[in-house]
């Protein structure tokens, strides 16, 4: 007999198999299942045999050694059968989930990431000694001392030397100031390298450092102080004005003073530069940190302080953690190189950008300020391959005149928050196929979401992994009671999809709200209690998002700036977004006044023109006719040179709506929308019919 191997002919064997079928196990449990085929059959067979055999390996033989078993050949073809459509199963399934869900793959990398982040996570509680991320740091130094760490304009450091420099600092400060583990100390320092050289330094030896914004001046700044009871200040030499305005109150309280720069003459501080030229770059002891663990304070980082005075939120070394593996979960590589041009005292350009760094051991550049003109420049003259973003960055950049070499540079990846849809869709036209990951979250919050998809307008994602570890949801909130909405038992309501709710998260065990230093009733006033059962608490985010039907959340509006008018939400958000389509309109601030004798806020914006061109009232009367609801139209437009932003580039609204409407007030060009008539310039007469009720909007 003729024997040969079934493999792809099992098939083909089928139809044409006789009663001799049997299987047989030799000592080593090796199977061999031997056909043998009719005489008449042979010309039948696919090979033109009287017998096959085939070899198949089992882990254990279900009969004793060397004993057979017969299949008649109706099992043969039912077992082939079964084995089929098994194999066909598994290679449709993804397929059938692919079709039912197209973000199916990115979910499930997404997923398997959340999972490496959570083990992490998890080892980095249980571990003792705590590692903090400065230990993350001195152990890059150990693998990898001269990759570059920093560059900055001309100079760049390798992980070595930022080890000496910080070292430096550290006993400098620590000779003194006389600084153990657990002090608190304030930076006011703009983005150099002394900037991280300091903060490593403080990490070094335990201190918590509270991160001041530069831009604030005399009773923000002191504040500052009060809320994070900072005994000791260091400050850039730049900033050296900002220092002596405050000095003598922070004399009266106690707090020593050091300016980082060269020949400080400053009455009542100290120069540290030519301590820390003299200092010594050994080693510092481990154990001068060793009561540190994941719930200790690391940071005091501020909030931009759009509605009063800043508040200190309070990053401990955990928190700290999980915003710095937000560069894993985007997908840094190790042989990435970072562009950070965003402010080191904000969480995005300090905890996203260069603590996230840190742990993933790449280089970062880092520019003093933001410059639409240069930014590109940068990107190309250092190799940058991630970039960072926030607020209006990304129309600044579109803004910009364009160039032939628009698409030549090496940035595969752009992190951040606040790019909407329009800005978003024009960056990856103009400048080429960069991977955004937009988030969404609060420094001093409990939860955030991301969009790992790249889905154009999208926030984030919801994804099961992620649910189940952080527990927030949208509810109902009613913006003209500027609270949320409960049922007859006094519980918030979820939104379904589709509908604007309030963010909110459960405040747990795994997502802590820690609130602000030294303030209690702005820590409770962030608090939602009883939201949907009896003693639950969830953190207020204070933004209105939606979610729509495969699970990705829009960014609506802050809660104070949505404002109601003529019974109906008004969010400005997509008020702006609309007017930005008017060719002579660059930038628009949409927002809320009040008018005498109404109800609510009508809407009102401020605009900044496009270079050389002036305000075409007909086009924008004719865009808003016909893409607004009537109620959602501004009724006043309001021109400026430049808009206000603060440090971190968030439109101010606040002032805007206290001025008003009042030209005898307001300086800037104003127009008013006529009904039928379109916007005409505001005058003192059409103010006053409207104060006094003759014109009724």
């Amino acid at each position: 007999m003729a024997e040969i191997k079934l493999w792809k002919t099992l098939q083909g064997f089928a139809p044409v198999l006789s009663q001799d079928c049997s299987l047989r196990f030799n000592s080593s449990h090796r199977c061999w299942l031997r056909v043998t085929l009719p005489r008449q059959k042979v010309a039948q067979s696919p090979t033109g045999a009287h017998s096959a055999v085939r070899r198949l390996r089992w882990p254990r033989s279900p009969f004793p050694s060397g004993a057979a078993s017969t299949f008649r050949p109706g099992t043969l073809n039912m077992f082939a059968y079964f084995l089929f459509t098994l194999l066909t199963c598994v290679a449709i399934w993804p397929l059938l989930l692919y079709a039912r869900n197209p973000y199916f793959l990115a979910d499930l990398s997404h997923a398997i990431t959340l999972l490496r982040v959570g083990v992490r996570t998890a080892r980095l509680r249980r571990r003792r000694p705590f590692r903090s991320i400065v230990d993350a740091f001195l152990d890059r130094v150990a693998t990898q001392p001269q990759k570059t760490f920093l560059v900055f304009e001309e100079s760049s450091f390798t992980y070595s030397q930022a080890d000496s420099e910080s070292t430096k600092v550290a006993r400098a400060l620590q000779q003194r100031a006389r600084l153990k583990e657990g002090d608190t100390v304030a930076l006011l320092v703009a983005n150099e390298p002394q900037f991280v050289w300091t903060w490593l330094a403080l990490a070094k030896l335990g201190c918590t450092a509270s991160l001041l914004n530069t831009n604030i001046r005399a009773k923000s700044l002191l504040h500052c102080f009060s809320c994070c009871g900072a005994e000791v200040l260091v400050a850039g030499a730049d900033l050296r004005g900002a220092v002596e305005e405050v000095l003598p109150t922070l004399s009266q309280q106690g707090v020593r003073v050091f300016i980082l720069g060269e020949g400080s003459d400053l009455e009542g501080a100290e120069n540290l530069s030519d301590k820390i030229r003299q200092a010594s770059d050994q080693p510092l002891s481990r154990q001068l940190r060793a009561g540190i663990n994941a719930t200790s304070p690391a940071l005091y980082i501020y909030t931009s302080g759009t509605t009063g005075l800043p508040k200190a939120a309070v990053i401990n070394h955990e928190r700290l953690w999980m915003t710095a593996f937000l560069q894993t979960i985007a997908g840094v590589r190790s042989d990435d190189v970072i562009y950070i041009y965003l402010p080191l005292y904000h969480s995005a350009g300090f905890l996203m950008g260069l603590c996230g760094a840190i742990d993933k051991g790449i280089t970062v550049v880092l520019r003093r300020k933001f410059s639409a003109s240069q930014f590109w420049n940068d990107c190309r003259k250092y190799n940058v391959t991630v970039i960072q973003y926030i607020g209006e960055i990304m129309r600044y950049l579109c803004n910009t005149p364009k160039r032939d070499n628009d698409r030549e540079h090496k940035v595969r990846l752009a992190i951040g928050n606040g790019l909407r849809a329009d800005t978003w869709a024009d960056f990856l036209q103009r400048f080429g196929d960069i991977s955004v990951i937009e988030c969404y979250g609060a420094t001093e919050g409990n939860a955030g979401v991301i969009n790992y998809c790249g889905k154009i307008g999208a926030v984030g994602k919801d994804n099961f992994l992620h649910r189940m570890s952080c527990r927030y949801k949208l509810i109902r909130y009613d913006t003209e009671k500027e609270e949320p909405v409960r049922d007859s038992r006094g519980f918030c309501i979820e939104v379904p999809q589709g509908e604007t709710g309030l963010f909110v998260a459960k405040i747990g065990e795994r997502t802590p709200f820690y609130g602000y230093a030294k303030n209690r009733q702005q820590t409770e006033k962030k608090k939602l209690r009883d939201v949907f059962e009896k003693g639950d608490v969830y953190f207020n985010s204070g933004d209105l998002l939606k979610s729509d039907n495969e699970g990705f959340l829009f960014f609506q509006d802050r809660i104070g700036d949505t404002f109601r008018w003529k019974g109906e939400n008004v969010a400005t958000s997509e008020v702006a977004d609309n007017l930005l389509v008017v060719d002579c309109i660059e930038e628009a601030n949409v927002y809320g006044v009040k008018v005498p004798g109404h109800e609510g806020r009508t809407g009102m914006a401020a605009l900044k023109l496009k270079e050389n061109m002036d305000f075409d009232a007909k086009a924008t009367y004719q865009h808003v006719k016909n893409y607004l609801p009537s109620y959602a139209r501004p009724r006043f437009i309001r021109i400026q040179d430049a808009l206000a932003v603060t440090g971190t580039f968030k439109q101010l609204k606040g002032k805007l709506a206290e001025e008003g409407f009042n030209p005898a007030v307001i300086t800037d060009a104003l127009f008013f929308l006529e009904d039928n008539e379109g916007y005409v310039p505001m005058t003192p007469e059409i103010y006053t019919s409207i104060t006094e009720g003759r014109n009724r909007l």
